[in-house]
């Protein structure tokens, strides 16, 4: 199954949900069967969220992928990139560090990093350098929820999307994540600000 891909304006309504929360559930498992269809699959696998919304869709997506292949042996950590960003010392506010919580190495294993949604790229070159911190990978893919091909930055590409999205720059997305209740979605909204999307 392809994913969908969305061409939008800046008039656009504001607020237009692309995701609703069985279409995301779907993606998940689409995303969970694609990881194992790919290359050796079950072999030294690394899924490792990107702090902090990445984390909210790589947990969900490790439950899934338990769910779909309780057999499958993986290893699962929360990567913190704060002061791996290239502008944390440009900030006139104290940045926020998250937890990180990774208890492997990385070293000679396929690790696919998981984050919500893919922008500029320096999200994803900022995870790459504290990753490598834990050990040299075989391999690092990338998954992310919605991917904004057209506003990149830093040459990194999505190995793995949910939706893709194709927006004039002041557009922006929102991923809610309704933890107790399941009712995830995602929005794009069509002005500024814009959230913290790289």
């Amino acid at each position: 199954m392809q994913n969908n891909l969305y061409i939008c304006s800046i008039n656009m309504e504001l607020g237009k949900e692309i995701l609703s929360p069985l279409r995301i559930e779907l993606t998940l498992e689409r995303l969970c069967h694609q990881i194992l269809e790919k290359g050796s699959g079950k072999i030294n696998l690394c899924l490792v969220g990107i702090q902090e919304r990445g984390v909210f869709f790589a947990d969900r997506l490790v439950e899934t992928m338990k769910k779909l292949y309780p057999d499958v042996n993986f290893e699962y950590g929360k990567l913190d990139i704060s002061f791996y960003r290239d502008d944390y010392r440009r900030r006139e506010n104290p940045i926020k560090v998250s937890s990180m919580e990774m208890d492997f190495l990385v070293e000679n294993k396929r690790v696919i990093l998981i984050d919500d949604v893919l922008y500029t790229g320096r999200t994803v070159h900022a995870a790459m350098s504290a990753l490598l911190d834990f050990g040299r990978p075989a391999s690092i893919e990338m998954l992310c929820l919605v991917d904004r091909r057209f506003n990149r930055q830093f040459p990194i590409k999505c190995d793995y999307v949910g939706e893709t999205i194709d927006s004039l720059d002041e557009a922006y997305v929102k991923v809610i994540w309704d933890i107790q209740n399941r009712d995830h979605k995602v929005l794009l909204f069509s002005g500024s600000p814009q959230p913290n999307q790289s």
